[in-house]
């Protein structure tokens, strides 16, 4: 079988994949994208945009079409689990940002990066139902070998001067560089959903209630008027901790009976749980993992981007914008370096130990650890005066400090 040739050869075509293969075009710069999905369909559940992530949909052109999308965010809300208020803050614009933090439908995200790519790129240029199956390198080039999803036949080798893997958590290229590795997985399951509902409160406030020691849950809309009778698509995560349970498995479906009474009591005047999630339309069940920063992403004529590179845990709404991030800063060097092997190395350079601290950050002191603190502080009970524990100013640094770390502080995005 003969190679296919490109010059930049993009491994996977989810968030990172696709964001990186519009910003080389817009430097005048070509790849191609290989993609396993068979097609592009609007599946799973919601995402949140960070402003952060925001400024990278927004240099690429994406801006007016995710908000669109999606539902704009005006405030997070973080409350325990008897549903009393601990600490609210603006988000987004409303937070004196320059860009929009917006919730929407991880389907409908992707399907916006994919039409934007079909649409600047060329159809040939964004290649599905190729599943990756190994790499090697050479003193040229790199070829990359693919076989067709759909039915598991070889299909010809590509060639390509350099290749990015974005090929996610279960990167096949990062197995080859670190064939003993595993996810790490510390007895904390997930399970997400979608359901129809009322606003909630607002209609446009991002909700965390509960810690992680007790059960939490976060909660934001993604879908506005989702069927013409002002009812919006709500998105739910639920994290619990099930030590001695084996790790569930990726995009399994769940059943509610395995976390519903951990939310039962969740019950508030202004919002009753266990019905929310009752009236669910999609449940998966998902691991809370993430991987052990390792010391090289870059090898040869290879390099890992986003979760392949820095999986994270899902918290925080923090992977999708360190991918956008990713992306930008490959591009912008490959265009001004002129030497891709060099570009890779800065990119590495530049991007790992940013991302290695955001990995620890998410494990030790993610953004509801404000919740954690509370409950530790008041005995996991209702108070009367929060005040006599913590002041609404400590528990704001708590909160400005993930920003800043996460690369979202006021500071970072002027």
């Amino acid at each position: 079988m003969s190679a296919n040739t490109t010059d930049i050869a993009i491994i996977g075509g989810g968030i990172a994949g696709l964001a990186l293969a519009l910003g080389l075009h817009q430097r005048g710069i070509s790849s191609r994208v290989y993609e396993v999905a068979p097609e592009v369909k609007e599946l799973g559940v919601g995402i949140t945009i960070l402003p952060h992530a925001m400024r990278e949909l927004t240099a690429i052109g994406l801006q007016e079409q995710v908000v669109a999308a999606g539902v704009v965010n005006t405030q997070s809300a973080f409350f325990n689990r008897f549903g009393q208020l601990i600490y609210k803050e603006p988000r987004g614009r409303y937070a004196g940002y320059p860009y929009p933090e917006v919730g929407i439908h991880r389907g409908r995200l992707h399907t916006v990066l994919f039409n934007a790519a079909v649409e600047r790129l060329g159809r040939d240029a964004v290649q599905t139902n190729r599943r990756c199956v190994g790499h090697e390198q050479d003193a040229d080039g790199v070829t990359l070998s693919f076989q067709e999803t759909t039915s598991g036949a070889n299909l010809p080798p590509v060639r390509a001067g350099i290749a990015i893997a974005c090929d996610g958590v279960n990167s096949v290229i990062r197995k080859q560089f670190y064939p003993n590795e595993d996810v790490a997985f510390e007895g904390i399951n997930t399970w997400r959903g979608v359901a129809r509902g009322k606003p909630i409160l607002d209609g446009h406030t991002y909700l965390r209630i509960g810690s992680i020691k007790t059960g939490k849950i976060v909660i934001y809309p993604i879908i506005d008027n989702v069927d013409g009778q002002g009812n919006q698509l709500i998105n739910w995560t639920t994290e619990a901790p099930l030590m001695g349970r084996p790790k569930n498995d990726w995009n399994k479906l769940g059943k509610l009976e395995d976390f519903l009474p951990i939310y039962e009591n969740f019950r508030f005047d202004w919002l009753d749980v266990p019905e929310l999630l009752r009236n669910s339309e999609v449940l998966l069940e998902y691991p809370m993992v993430d991987r052990d920063p390792v010391a090289r992403w870059t090898f040869g004529r290879v390099t890992l981007m986003g979760d392949a590179a820095h999986a994270m845990y899902q918290r925080g709404s923090n992977g999708s914008a360190q991918a956008l991030i990713d992306a930008r800063v490959l591009s912008d060097l490959l265009q001004s370096t002129g030497d891709p092997l060099a570009a890779l190395v800065a990119y590495e350079q530049k991007r790992l130990p940013v991302t290695a601290k955001i990995v620890h950050t998410n494990r030790t002191t993610p953004p509801d650890f404000i919740n954690i603190k509370v409950e530790e502080l008041v005995g996991d009970k209702p108070f009367d005066n929060l005040d006599r524990y913590i002041s609404q100013d400590e528990l704001k640094a708590l909160s400005d400090n993930y920003k800043r770390i996460a690369g979202f502080g006021q500071q970072d995005m002027a």
